[in-house]
């Protein structure tokens, strides 16, 4: 099984309030890896000392802030906070940031907002040259968590980092959200595995652990690997008990 990664955003919250005792917990649990959304809201201090603590690894975090990528305008407000990201990133060791595209615009035609968001890719590898830290697209559902947002299709996000073509540049591919707009992970990332950077799973309906909803979790999960993923498997999921009692039920589910 690839390298599993705590979300701490969702799991061991029922256990602490403190983001750094969270990456305590989940070295108590048998975690490697953590990871978790943005970083200005957190004492980097104190996540820091956790990491070097435990000896926890931090698998990826949010670029910051979010912005309407589909829109030009808004592009220097993010590639600003994405340098400031970047240090953060080099500062915690984290080899992934990830990003979203930001809404559906109306009145705008949809080339154009793809245009924009390919666009702002291509800055943003700029941005991240020669640093070892990759950027990952985030396609996202709006069909049950993101209603209007605009980068709904992992084939539409994996031709944006096709065109831009750049080592900066690859896709977080959750595959939660991915399945629940229908899509079978087995064709949208076939040939182009080599673009993923980061993967996030959860079970639906529910966004809980795998094992408490109907998705085959752990078929899509060997078949990646079996593509060559060795990447980070984000655990991005909503314990429906205590973490422990979730974490439970998603190793029975996968089998680990």
């Amino acid at each position: 099984m690839t390298r599993l990664s705590a979300c701490i955003e969702m799991l061991f919250v029922p256990e602490s309030p403190e983001p750094a005792e969270r990456i305590r917990l989940a070295a108590a649990a048998g975690f490697g890896l953590v990871e978790f959304w943005r970083w200005s809201n957190k004492d980097l201090d104190a996540i820091e000392d956790a990491l070097g603590e435990t000896g926890v690894k931090l698998a990826g975090l949010v670029a910051e802030p979010f912005a309407e990528l589909t829109r030009e305008g808004d592009h220097e407000r993010f590639l600003a906070g994405l340098e400031q990201s970047r240090d953060v990133a080099l500062r915690l060791g984290a080899p992934v940031l990830i990003c979203q595209s930001g809404p559906l615009l109306d009145g705008v035609e949809r080339a154009r907002q793809h245009e924009a968001l390919t666009t702002a890719m291509a800055r943003s590898a700029d941005i991240l040259a020669e640093s070892g830290v990759v950027l990952g697209l985030e396609p996202l559902n709006d069909r049950v968590d993101h209603p209007g947002y605009y980068l709904t299709s992992t084939a539409e996000a994996l031709d944006i980092v096709d065109a831009v073509d750049r080592p900066e540049i690859g896709i977080t591919y959750d595959m939660y959200h991915s399945m629940v707009m229908g899509e079978d992970p087995e064709a949208v990332v076939a040939g182009r595995l080599n673009r993923i950077v980061h993967v996030h799973i959860a079970d639906h309906p529910g966004r809980n652990q795998p094992g408490s909803g109907g998705l085959p979790l752990k078929q899509k999960l060997d078949w990646l690997e079996g593509q060559g993923y060795a990447g980070a498997v984000g655990l991005e999921f909503r314990p429906t008990a205590t973490t422990a009692e979730a974490l439970a039920q998603m190793r029975g589910s996968l089998g680990i």
